[in-house]
């Protein structure tokens, strides 16, 4: 599609960035919705990361979306920060204001939680416990998530317990449920009456380990997620379905938590659609 002078632009930025999905999703809307605007990858250096958003105010960027290793500088150096940022400490949105302001946002509870509800219903962990692997940023998110999807209490089962309890600290006072850090070794005792089990490290991600947990005492009516979308079906989501458990996979809420960004630079709202889906799972055959 042709843009013209007054297109509105934005972004991604990363180091690595060539994998991101973001330009494609955010294009397919761009098409979708006749606008003119643009989209693309910045692949940007961790100590290069505050001088390149300031050159991108400069060339009238609209904003960018962030991912790693970006997240915290993006957390430090925005003006503004929304309820989501503060408790993860974390920025995947940065929305550029008048007068150089930076409006800092994170989209990745609402994304996760967005998608959950669409595929299992808005009240379908309402009042019933959950589990969490990993305790890194992701785990932050989806922590945050899991408390506006109605949760009973989210267990955190994690290799390193002193992150895990920072975790803790940091998210309780946002989420209504009690947190509760698990070891590793503990996993069966973890999982025991949970109705969502979610995957919030890189294992099984491509070019990463697999994941070594077993699902053998994991209730059988428990819906399993796992975060990553690369390869879409992880090795944990393919023991799950062949366990006879509902599962979620990543691309839900990767197109979920886009959303909002589209809307702020582009001023329209986007539907996730099963076109879209399919879209982006052509890219991951291709990719």
């Amino acid at each position: 599609m042709t843009i013209s002078g007054s297109a509105k632009v934005a972004g991604v930025i990363g180091w690595p960035v060539a994998h991101s999905l973001s330009p494609r999703l955010h294009t397919f809307w761009l098409s979708a919705h006749a606008i003119d605007g643009a989209y693309v990858p910045l692949a940007v250096r961790r100590e290069d990361f505050a001088t390149v958003i300031h050159a991108l105010q400069l060339a009238n960027f609209v904003g960018v979306n962030v991912t790693v290793p970006h997240k915290e500088e993006a957390f430090a150096i925005a003006h503004e920060l929304d309820d989501a940022a503060r408790a993860t400490g974390a920025v995947n949105l940065l929305v550029f204001r008048e007068g150089g302001r930076l409006q800092g946002r994170n989209t990745d509870a609402l994304g996760l939680a967005a998608s959950l509800g669409a595929e299992h219903g808005a009240k379908f962990l309402h009042a019933k416990p959950a589990v969490i692997l990993g305790s890194g940023g992701a785990a932050r998110a989806v922590t945050l998530g899991l408390g506006q999807l109605g949760a009973s209490d989210i267990r955190i089962v994690a290799r390193d317990m002193q992150r895990a309890a920072a975790l803790i600290t940091a998210l309780q006072p946002h989420v209504p449920a009690p947190l509760t850090a698990f070891a590793w070794n503990d996993f069966a005792r973890a999982t025991k009456n949970v109705a969502l089990l979610v995957n919030a490290t890189s294992g099984g991600m491509q070019g990463s380990a697999a994941l070594d947990v077993s699902l053998a005492g994991l209730p059988l009516n428990a819906i399993v997620c796992d975060i990553v979308y690369n390869p879409l079906e992880t090795g944990l989501l393919r023991a799950a379905r062949a366990a006879g458990h509902r599962t979620t996979d990543g691309l839900g809420m990767l197109m979920h938590q886009a959303v909002p960004a589209f809307e702020a630079f582009y001023g329209e709202a986007p539907a996730v659609t099963l076109a879209l889906r399919n879209d982006l799972k052509k890219a991951l055959r291709h990719g």
